[in-house]
Protein backbone atom coordinates (compact mmCIF):
# COMPACT_ATOMS: atom_id res chain seq x y z
CA UNK A 1 0.00 0.00 0.00
CA UNK A 2 2.79 2.40 0.95
CA UNK A 3 4.80 1.52 -2.15
CA UNK A 4 1.76 2.16 -4.36
CA UNK A 5 1.10 5.53 -2.71
CA UNK A 6 4.73 6.58 -3.19
CA UNK A 7 4.59 5.50 -6.83
CA UNK A 8 1.45 7.61 -7.36
CA UNK A 9 3.16 10.63 -5.80
CA UNK A 10 6.18 10.16 -8.03
CA UNK A 11 3.96 9.82 -11.10
CA UNK A 12 2.10 13.00 -10.15
CA UNK A 13 5.35 14.93 -9.79
CA UNK A 14 6.67 13.64 -13.12
CA UNK A 15 3.39 14.55 -14.85
CA UNK A 16 3.46 18.11 -13.45
CA UNK A 17 7.10 18.48 -14.45
CA UNK A 18 6.51 17.24 -18.01
CA UNK A 19 3.59 19.63 -18.36
CA UNK A 20 5.61 22.55 -17.02
CA UNK A 21 8.67 21.86 -19.17
CA UNK A 22 6.71 21.64 -22.45
CA UNK A 23 7.45 24.41 -24.93
CA UNK A 24 3.75 24.98 -25.39
CA UNK A 25 3.33 25.61 -21.67
CA UNK A 26 6.23 28.05 -21.60
CA UNK A 27 4.78 29.93 -24.55
CA UNK A 28 1.37 30.12 -22.90
CA UNK A 29 2.95 31.42 -19.69
CA UNK A 30 4.92 33.99 -21.67
CA UNK A 31 1.79 35.10 -23.51
CA UNK A 32 -0.09 35.47 -20.21
CA UNK A 33 2.69 37.64 -18.77
CA UNK A 34 2.65 39.87 -21.85
CA UNK A 35 -1.15 40.21 -21.80
CA UNK A 36 -1.25 40.99 -18.08
CA UNK A 37 1.50 43.59 -18.44
CA UNK A 38 -0.23 45.36 -21.34
CA UNK A 39 -3.62 45.14 -19.64
CA UNK A 40 -2.22 46.71 -16.46
CA UNK A 41 -0.68 49.53 -18.46
CA UNK A 42 -4.11 50.23 -19.96
CA UNK A 43 -5.81 50.04 -16.55
CA UNK A 44 -3.31 52.46 -15.02
CA UNK A 45 -3.78 54.88 -17.92
CA UNK A 46 -7.56 54.73 -17.51
CA UNK A 47 -7.10 55.34 -13.79
CA UNK A 48 -4.92 58.40 -14.50
CA UNK A 49 -7.75 59.79 -16.64
CA UNK A 50 -10.28 59.13 -13.82
CA UNK A 51 -12.33 56.89 -16.15
CA UNK A 52 -12.36 53.87 -13.81
CA UNK A 53 -13.28 56.04 -10.83
CA UNK A 54 -16.23 57.55 -12.69
CA UNK A 55 -17.48 54.21 -14.05
CA UNK A 56 -16.88 51.83 -11.15
CA UNK A 57 -15.98 54.05 -8.22
CA UNK A 58 -12.69 52.23 -7.63
CA UNK A 59 -9.28 53.76 -7.02
CA UNK A 60 -6.44 52.19 -9.00
CA UNK A 61 -2.78 53.27 -8.67
CA UNK A 62 -1.91 55.91 -11.24
CA UNK A 63 1.76 55.04 -11.73
CA UNK A 64 2.66 52.94 -14.77
CA UNK A 65 5.50 51.30 -12.87
CA UNK A 66 2.87 49.32 -10.95
CA UNK A 67 2.44 47.30 -14.15
CA UNK A 68 6.19 46.60 -14.20
CA UNK A 69 6.11 45.56 -10.56
CA UNK A 70 3.25 43.12 -11.11
CA UNK A 71 4.86 41.71 -14.25
CA UNK A 72 8.10 41.04 -12.36
CA UNK A 73 6.15 39.49 -9.49
CA UNK A 74 4.49 37.04 -11.87
CA UNK A 75 7.84 36.31 -13.51
CA UNK A 76 9.28 35.50 -10.09
CA UNK A 77 6.36 33.15 -9.50
CA UNK A 78 7.30 31.31 -12.69
CA UNK A 79 10.91 31.02 -11.48
CA UNK A 80 9.77 29.66 -8.11
CA UNK A 81 7.84 26.90 -9.90
CA UNK A 82 10.99 26.03 -11.84
CA UNK A 83 12.85 25.88 -8.52
CA UNK A 84 10.39 23.31 -7.16
CA UNK A 85 11.03 21.00 -10.11
CA UNK A 86 14.80 21.57 -10.04
CA UNK A 87 14.88 20.34 -6.46
CA UNK A 88 14.19 16.76 -7.54
CA UNK A 89 17.17 16.67 -9.88
CA UNK A 90 19.96 18.39 -7.97
CA UNK A 91 20.25 20.09 -4.58
CA UNK A 92 23.08 22.25 -5.92
CA UNK A 93 21.06 23.34 -8.98
CA UNK A 94 18.10 24.11 -6.73
CA UNK A 95 20.31 26.42 -4.64
CA UNK A 96 21.50 28.06 -7.86
CA UNK A 97 17.88 28.64 -8.82
CA UNK A 98 17.34 30.34 -5.44
CA UNK A 99 20.15 32.77 -6.24
CA UNK A 100 18.60 33.38 -9.66
CA UNK A 101 15.34 34.32 -7.95
CA UNK A 102 17.18 36.56 -5.46
CA UNK A 103 18.88 38.47 -8.29
CA UNK A 104 15.51 38.96 -10.02
CA UNK A 105 13.97 40.13 -6.75
CA UNK A 106 16.71 42.76 -6.47
CA UNK A 107 15.95 43.94 -10.00
CA UNK A 108 12.24 44.00 -9.16
CA UNK A 109 13.06 46.04 -6.07
CA UNK A 110 14.79 48.58 -8.32
CA UNK A 111 11.63 48.99 -10.40
CA UNK A 112 9.49 49.02 -7.26
CA UNK A 113 11.19 52.20 -6.06
CA UNK A 114 9.80 54.04 -9.10
CA UNK A 115 6.25 53.25 -7.98
CA UNK A 116 6.55 55.97 -5.33
CA UNK A 117 7.54 58.70 -7.80
CA UNK A 118 5.28 60.96 -9.83
CA UNK A 119 5.19 60.79 -13.61
CA UNK A 120 7.06 62.05 -15.49
CA UNK A 121 10.09 61.25 -13.38
CA UNK A 122 11.87 64.22 -11.83
CA UNK A 123 15.48 64.16 -10.61
CA UNK A 124 14.51 65.92 -7.38
CA UNK A 125 12.39 62.93 -6.40
CA UNK A 126 14.87 60.30 -7.56
CA UNK A 127 18.10 61.86 -6.27
CA UNK A 128 17.91 60.28 -2.79
CA UNK A 129 16.44 56.81 -3.56
CA UNK A 130 18.75 56.42 -6.58
CA UNK A 131 21.45 54.98 -4.32
CA UNK A 132 19.10 52.22 -3.18
CA UNK A 133 18.19 51.55 -6.80
CA UNK A 134 21.84 51.40 -7.90
CA UNK A 135 22.68 49.15 -4.94
CA UNK A 136 20.01 46.63 -5.92
CA UNK A 137 21.01 46.79 -9.59
CA UNK A 138 24.72 46.26 -8.92
CA UNK A 139 23.94 43.60 -6.31
CA UNK A 140 21.82 41.68 -8.83
CA UNK A 141 24.65 41.87 -11.37
CA UNK A 142 27.26 40.68 -8.88
CA UNK A 143 25.09 37.74 -7.81
CA UNK A 144 24.57 36.92 -11.50
CA UNK A 145 28.34 36.85 -11.93
CA UNK A 146 28.88 34.74 -8.81
CA UNK A 147 26.16 32.38 -9.98
CA UNK A 148 27.99 31.87 -13.29
CA UNK A 149 31.07 30.73 -11.35
CA UNK A 150 28.93 28.58 -9.05
CA UNK A 151 27.36 26.67 -11.96
CA UNK A 152 30.70 26.29 -13.72
CA UNK A 153 32.41 24.52 -10.82
CA UNK A 154 29.58 22.05 -10.22
CA UNK A 155 30.62 18.45 -10.91
CA UNK A 156 27.23 16.72 -10.44
CA UNK A 157 28.76 13.46 -9.29
CA UNK A 158 26.24 11.31 -7.37
CA UNK A 159 27.25 10.82 -3.76
CA UNK A 160 25.02 7.73 -3.49
CA UNK A 161 26.66 4.74 -5.19
CA UNK A 162 23.75 2.31 -5.08
CA UNK A 163 21.31 2.76 -7.98
CA UNK A 164 18.40 1.58 -5.82
CA UNK A 165 19.20 4.03 -3.01
CA UNK A 166 19.73 6.83 -5.52
CA UNK A 167 16.20 6.29 -6.87
CA UNK A 168 14.86 6.30 -3.31
CA UNK A 169 16.57 9.63 -2.60
CA UNK A 170 15.18 11.12 -5.82
CA UNK A 171 11.72 9.90 -4.82
CA UNK A 172 12.09 11.59 -1.42
CA UNK A 173 13.08 14.86 -3.14
CA UNK A 174 10.08 14.62 -5.45
CA UNK A 175 7.74 14.19 -2.50
CA UNK A 176 9.28 17.25 -0.84
CA UNK A 177 8.88 19.06 -4.17
CA UNK A 178 5.20 18.16 -4.32
CA UNK A 179 4.71 19.54 -0.81
CA UNK A 180 6.46 22.78 -1.84
CA UNK A 181 4.26 22.98 -4.93
CA UNK A 182 1.11 22.62 -2.82
CA UNK A 183 2.33 25.29 -0.39
CA UNK A 184 3.21 27.61 -3.29
CA UNK A 185 -0.24 27.28 -4.86
CA UNK A 186 -2.05 27.73 -1.54
CA UNK A 187 0.04 30.77 -0.55
CA UNK A 188 -0.35 32.39 -3.98
CA UNK A 189 -4.14 31.95 -3.98
CA UNK A 190 -4.44 33.13 -0.37
CA UNK A 191 -2.30 36.22 -0.96
CA UNK A 192 -4.22 37.07 -4.15
CA UNK A 193 -7.59 36.78 -2.38
CA UNK A 194 -6.36 39.04 0.42
CA UNK A 195 -5.30 41.62 -2.18
CA UNK A 196 -8.68 41.45 -3.95
CA UNK A 197 -10.51 41.92 -0.63
CA UNK A 198 -8.37 44.95 0.13
CA UNK A 199 -6.71 43.24 3.10
CA UNK A 200 -3.04 43.52 3.98
CA UNK A 201 -0.92 41.04 2.06
CA UNK A 202 2.27 39.39 3.28
CA UNK A 203 5.65 39.20 1.58
CA UNK A 204 5.00 36.12 -0.53
CA UNK A 205 8.60 35.40 -1.56
CA UNK A 206 10.03 35.94 1.92
CA UNK A 207 7.41 33.55 3.28
CA UNK A 208 8.17 30.94 0.63
CA UNK A 209 11.90 31.20 1.31
CA UNK A 210 11.17 30.50 4.96
CA UNK A 211 9.50 27.27 3.86
CA UNK A 212 12.55 26.52 1.69
CA UNK A 213 14.80 26.77 4.75
CA UNK A 214 12.87 23.98 6.48
CA UNK A 215 12.70 21.88 3.30
CA UNK A 216 16.48 22.19 2.85
CA UNK A 217 17.09 21.06 6.43
CA UNK A 218 14.68 18.16 5.84
CA UNK A 219 16.65 17.13 2.74
CA UNK A 220 19.89 17.26 4.73
CA UNK A 221 18.39 14.84 7.24
CA UNK A 222 16.98 12.61 4.49
CA UNK A 223 20.39 12.46 2.80
CA UNK A 224 21.82 11.03 6.01
CA UNK A 225 19.76 7.89 5.36
CA UNK A 226 21.88 7.25 2.26
CA UNK A 227 25.25 8.82 3.03
CA UNK A 228 26.69 10.06 6.32
CA UNK A 229 30.14 11.02 5.03
CA UNK A 230 31.41 14.30 6.46
CA UNK A 231 31.92 15.93 3.05
CA UNK A 232 28.34 15.30 1.91
CA UNK A 233 26.82 16.37 5.25
CA UNK A 234 28.88 19.57 5.28
CA UNK A 235 28.02 20.45 1.68
CA UNK A 236 24.27 19.92 2.09
CA UNK A 237 24.24 21.71 5.45
CA UNK A 238 26.23 24.59 3.96
CA UNK A 239 23.70 24.93 1.15
CA UNK A 240 20.91 25.04 3.76
CA UNK A 241 22.74 27.84 5.61
CA UNK A 242 23.04 29.76 2.33
CA UNK A 243 19.25 29.55 1.98
CA UNK A 244 18.86 31.05 5.48
CA UNK A 245 21.09 33.98 4.51
CA UNK A 246 19.10 34.50 1.29
CA UNK A 247 15.94 34.61 3.42
CA UNK A 248 17.52 37.29 5.62
CA UNK A 249 18.54 39.27 2.54
CA UNK A 250 14.91 39.46 1.41
CA UNK A 251 13.88 41.46 4.48
CA UNK A 252 17.12 43.35 5.13
CA UNK A 253 17.38 47.11 4.49
CA UNK A 254 19.02 48.50 1.35
CA UNK A 255 22.77 47.87 1.00
CA UNK A 256 22.64 45.18 3.69
CA UNK A 257 20.42 42.98 1.51
CA UNK A 258 23.00 43.09 -1.30
CA UNK A 259 25.83 42.27 1.10
CA UNK A 260 23.95 39.29 2.51
CA UNK A 261 22.95 37.98 -0.92
CA UNK A 262 26.45 38.29 -2.35
CA UNK A 263 27.95 36.81 0.81
CA UNK A 264 25.63 33.80 0.55
CA UNK A 265 26.61 33.31 -3.11
CA UNK A 266 30.34 33.48 -2.31
CA UNK A 267 29.81 31.06 0.58
CA UNK A 268 28.05 28.60 -1.76
CA UNK A 269 30.96 28.88 -4.20
CA UNK A 270 33.40 28.23 -1.37
CA UNK A 271 31.47 25.20 -0.13
CA UNK A 272 31.33 23.76 -3.66
CA UNK A 273 35.04 24.36 -4.31
CA UNK A 274 36.13 22.78 -1.02
CA UNK A 275 33.74 19.86 -1.56
CA UNK A 276 35.21 19.21 -5.01
CA UNK A 277 38.70 19.44 -3.54
CA UNK A 278 37.81 16.99 -0.76
CA UNK A 279 36.48 14.51 -3.32
CA UNK A 280 39.79 14.62 -5.20
CA UNK A 281 41.72 14.19 -1.97
CA UNK A 282 39.57 11.24 -0.95
CA UNK A 283 40.08 9.60 -4.35
CA UNK A 284 43.87 10.06 -4.15
CA UNK A 285 43.95 8.69 -0.60
CA UNK A 286 41.91 5.66 -1.68
CA UNK A 287 44.24 4.93 -4.61
CA UNK A 288 47.33 5.29 -2.40
CA UNK A 289 45.98 2.90 0.21
CA UNK A 290 45.09 0.41 -2.54
CA UNK A 291 48.65 0.56 -3.90
CA UNK A 292 50.02 0.00 -0.41
CA UNK A 293 47.99 -3.15 -0.07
Amino acid sequence: MLARSLALLESAFDAFERLWERKETQRVVGAILICVFLALLVVVELSRRQILTELFGVEIPKNHFYAVNWAFTMLLGVEVLSLVFALAHSISDALGKQFEILSLILLRQSFKEFVYFNEPLQWQEVSEPIWHILSDMIGALLIFGALTIYYRIQKHRPFIKSEKERKQFVLAKKIVGLCLLAIFVFAAINDSLRALRGEETYDFFATFYTVLVFSDVLLVLISLLFSSTYQVVFRNSGFAVATVVIRLALTAPPFVNVGLGLGAALFAIGVTWVYNLSEKTTSVSFLSSSDAQ
